[in-house]
């Protein structure tokens, strides 16, 4: 069913390895040659559509080298296909989610992004006293995308380890991209003495947080919840910001600042009482 030569076969193989060979120092050429001018996230799409025609023109060379006609390559094509697409599925899901994920764009290179599959949902504080608590945490990897190829994502993390991701997950990820987001909502909690008044200690805080200049508007502070000794505010900032963890830290030092001035001020007006 398939004719030729053992000559033949050998300038097949021959000629797929060079071609796969070209065909990745040709895309790597061209992403690096048009990042600069159009982007790093379209000079990426560019390479991978590169990289997609080149490994087909390897195959099809390689059918052509071999003399398999088209009809035979679709006789045989029924069975081996079968085979093949079982034995591979994991390598055809993954090319199939690259092609979805470049056409798409949920995300580009560059982008920072939060992804959390499918086949996990929120999880509850186990801790016995935050059985009634609305925190919830959602299980992610967050970081730079720096390459999407026909198999993977490559995703720097914030720890600055390199994360290859199948793009199969990839595809079918709930993915939160802040770098999509100008401005966010940082949430910062902070357990304050019970002696000292809420309203006070509400007011000076959204005075103080206000005053970060990359805070956009008056911040939003409530009360969640009480202890016997203690009262946990949360303080709700729209924020000029990618990364949370940076202004939190920011916000943390202006509710620090501001409930040691409602100490004080009560500390001074308590010495002045006779």
């Amino acid at each position: 069913m398939i004719p030729g030569t053992y000559e033949n076969y050998l300038y097949g193989v021959v000629w797929l390895v060079v071609s796969v060979l070209v065909t990745h120092i040709v895309s790597s050429r061209i992403r690096a040659s048009l990042a600069p001018t159009i982007g790093a996230a379209n000079a990426s799409s560019v390479a991978f559509v590169a990289r997609l025609v080149g490994y087909i023109i390897a195959i099809i060379g390689f059918l052509a080298i071999i003399r398999v006609s088209i009809a035979e390559a679709l006789a045989a094509g029924g069975f081996t296909g079968l085979v093949l697409g079982l034995a591979s599925q994991f390598v055809l899901s993954n090319i199939i989610g690259g092609i979805t994920i470049i056409v798409t764009k949920p995300y580009r290179v560059g982008d920072r992004i939060t992804f959390t599959t499918w086949q996990y949902g929120l999880l509850a504080p186990a801790y016995p006293p935050k059985f009634f608590s609305q925190d919830f945490l959602v299980p992610g990897y967050t970081g730079v995308v720096t390459e999407i190829t026909l198999m993977y994502t490559v995703i720097r993390t914030d720890d600055n380890i390199p994360l290859k991701v199948p793009n199969s997950i990839m595809a079918q990820a709930a993915i939160f991209v802040h770098s999509d987001a100008e401005y966010r909502v940082v949430r910062t909690k902070y357990e304050v003495p019970k002696d000292l008044d809420p309203d006070l200690v509400i007011q000076r805080v959204k005075g103080e947080v206000s005053k970060l200049d990359f805070v956009v508007r008056e911040p939003s502070v409530q009360i969640l919840d009480t202890s016997q000794t203690t009262y946990v505010i949360a303080v709700d900032a729209v924020c000029k910001t990618i990364k949370e963890e940076p202004t939190r830290s920011e916000v943390i030092k202006a509710v620090m600042r501001a409930v040691r001035a409602v100490r004080e001020g009560q500390a001074a007006k308590g010495g002045q009482q006779p």
